[in-house]
């Protein structure tokens, strides 16, 4: 009994070594099939030079005129980030609050989670500031009292995206038994945030017209291209294959297309940012800013690429799918 249970053992173990010798052999098979029809994709583009240069050319400047517009907006974002840091609450306390409770104002105000910085401006500070740029410097040193009130300026989170909150944290100062007057400039903030989502749309809106555009490109191409091989793909279909397996060099060539033209419209996307970006800093450094221009980061590089490659595949399996639906032996 215990030799049968040891050769059944043996039997189950070269069975699985069979089925799982078998599945490898299938896996091995299956990419061979599809490195084949990779790189065979890439001859057939290659041995038409011309065409594939001039399709991928077209299809770069569209992709590159999306990638453009997107950058165009991150830059816009960089610069209201920076204009946000000027966007502060000035809190004009009260002419009894001592320096002491000022500073243990400013210690509270700064655990708000809404608040991201908080800078005190005693009187001193604030009288050296008003000599200095007002120019009337002379008036002031005649007054036996210094009038003005110690100053808290409050930076906020987020005042570009949420002006609601930046309202109620106003509201909420204003109640503040120590402080006078709190005063901020929202409108300029909701003129910049309505600018910015009209950037962001407009740029959704732009990409996704392109998109369409390269599909359609894609297509045209792949349909051309399984019109030159109607003879050949109508063999094949006599002889047994598949849709599937036909469609599979034609969506390797929209990957191809979709791939060269992403790397392209990267080189042209850069090159145009590096031409501009010398004579923008200068001009942000005339008006004493310290603006950089931001470049495709390399998530987004690869997010371009992989975009470029699934539009062009999904092009080419749109029209290749309904063109051999139509094509049938006679």
């Amino acid at each position: 009994m215990k030799h049968s249970i040891r050769n059944q053992h043996r039997a189950e173990g070269r069975q699985t070594r069979k089925s799982g010798g078998y599945l490898m052999d299938r896996l091995i098979a299956y990419r061979d099939l599809h490195a084949h029809a990779l790189f065979s994709s890439l001859g057939r583009l290659v041995a038409s030079r011309f065409a594939t240069v001039m399709t991928i050319v077209v299809l770069a400047i569209g992709i590159s005129l999306a990638s453009g517009f997107y950058i165009l907006v991150k830059n816009l974002q960089q610069l209201a980030g920076n204009l946000e840091s000027s966007n502060q609450i000035s809190l004009f306390l009260r002419e009894e609050v001592s320096e002491t409770n000022a500073k243990k104002l400013a210690e509270t105000i700064k655990k708000n989670a809404d608040v991201l910085d908080v800078k005190l401006i005693s009187k001193e500070q604030a009288l050296k500031e008003f000599e200095a740029y007002s120019g009337f410097g002379a008036a002031v040193k005649a007054l036996d009292k210094n009038p003005l009130p110690i100053v808290i300026q409050v930076l906020p989170k987020n005042s570009l995206e949420d002006v609601v909150v930046l309202d109620n944290l106003v509201e909420h100062f204003k109640q503040v038994p120590e402080v006078d007057i709190a005063q901020v400039d929202t409108q300029w903030v909701k003129r910049l945030q309505s600018i910015m989502e009209l950037a962001r749309r407009g740029v959704a809106l732009l990409s996704g017209l392109l998109g369409v555009g390269v599909l359609f490109i894609t297509a045209n191409t792949i349909r051309l291209e399984l019109h030159n091989r109607r003879e050949e793909v109508l063999i094949a279909k006599l002889v047994g294959a598949t849709n599937g397996f036909i469609q599979r060099p034609f969506l390797y060539s929209g990957f191809w297309l979709g791939f060269f033209s992403g790397v392209a419209a990267w080189f042209i996307v850069t090159l145009t940012t590096l031409i501009l970006k010398q004579p923008i800093e200068k001009l942000s450094g005339l008006y004493d800013g310290s603006f950089h221009v931001v470049f495709l980061g390399g998530l987004e590089t690869i997010a371009l690429l992989a975009i470029s490659a699934a539009l062009g595949m999904l092009g080419s399996w749109i029209v290749v799918y309904f063109q051999l639906r139509r094509l049938k032996p006679e």
